[in-house]
């Protein structure tokens, strides 16, 4: 059984959403798809693969006395495509767990730092702290167990390279401006395996689960069924 990084964070957020995805095949009503986001994104992977393609440390890695550089892999592509990634055959869960990472920094003492690139626009001060950044926070955690299990020393401390969208320019001008940050995350990826076999255990599950108390989805279905 293949399941991705978002699967398994589905699993996490409502079991019956989780079951109902991967053996029902009934999905989650999608959301609009974040293409400045992902503008974002692809504009920072061609910025630090200038660097990763000359060996040396961007500056923003600089300012912020990060003493590594990209990665440079044969797989790093292969890493950041959506249905690739980086994957493991679990065998005590008997998933084929994959996910796709943003980009990869390596220290002087061959470690791996997890990068994850997030963009946002906001006039309030960035912080993991928000409910929902908890996510961002087991996303990397997810990464960190992926590379371990491929045999990589990693980090405890992944990096976010964060891009808010500034709104005090007198004017548009048919240009986006940002300020860059990085904030580090040091994480625990010591539930990922138990994650893995209640999400197995889950699929084999021959009643629908119960679902989360916080999931916004099943409540809006029961609502209905009441009216």
């Amino acid at each position: 059984m293949k399941l991705s990084r978002s699967k398994i964070e589905l699993f996490l957020e409502c079991p019956r959403c989780f079951w109902l995805d991967v053996v029902k095949h009934i999905k989650r009503p999608p959301g609009f798809p974040f293409t400045l986001n992902n503008a974002v994104d692809t504009l920072l992977k061609k910025e630090f693969d200038i660097h990763r393609a000359a060996k040396t440390t961007h500056p923003l890695m600089k300012q912020y006395g990060i003493k590594a550089v990209p990665l440079a892999h044969e797989f790093i592509d292969k890493w950041r495509a959506n249905f690739t990634g980086i994957s493991f055959d679990h065998k005590k869960s008997g998933i084929q767990f994959y996910g796709a990472i943003d980009d990869v920094w390596i220290n002087k003492k061959g470690e791996l730092h997890i990068v994850d690139y997030k963009a946002t626009s906001t006039q309030e001060e960035i912080t993991l702290e928000a409910e929902y950044r908890q996510g961002y926070k087991r996303q990397m955690e997810m990464y960190q167990w992926l590379f371990r299990h491929n045999g990589f020393a990693v980090s405890d401390t992944g990096y976010f390279v964060y891009c808010n969208g500034r709104k005090d320019k007198k004017a548009f001008d048919g240009k986006l401006e940002f300020d860059i940050q990085i904030i580090p995350y040091t994480g625990s990826d010591k539930w990922v395996e138990k994650a893995l076999i209640d999400a197995s255990k889950c699929t084999k599950a021959k009643t629908t689960p119960k679902s989360s108390p916080t999931c916004e989805y099943c409540s809006y279905s029961e609502a209905r069924k009441k009216i």
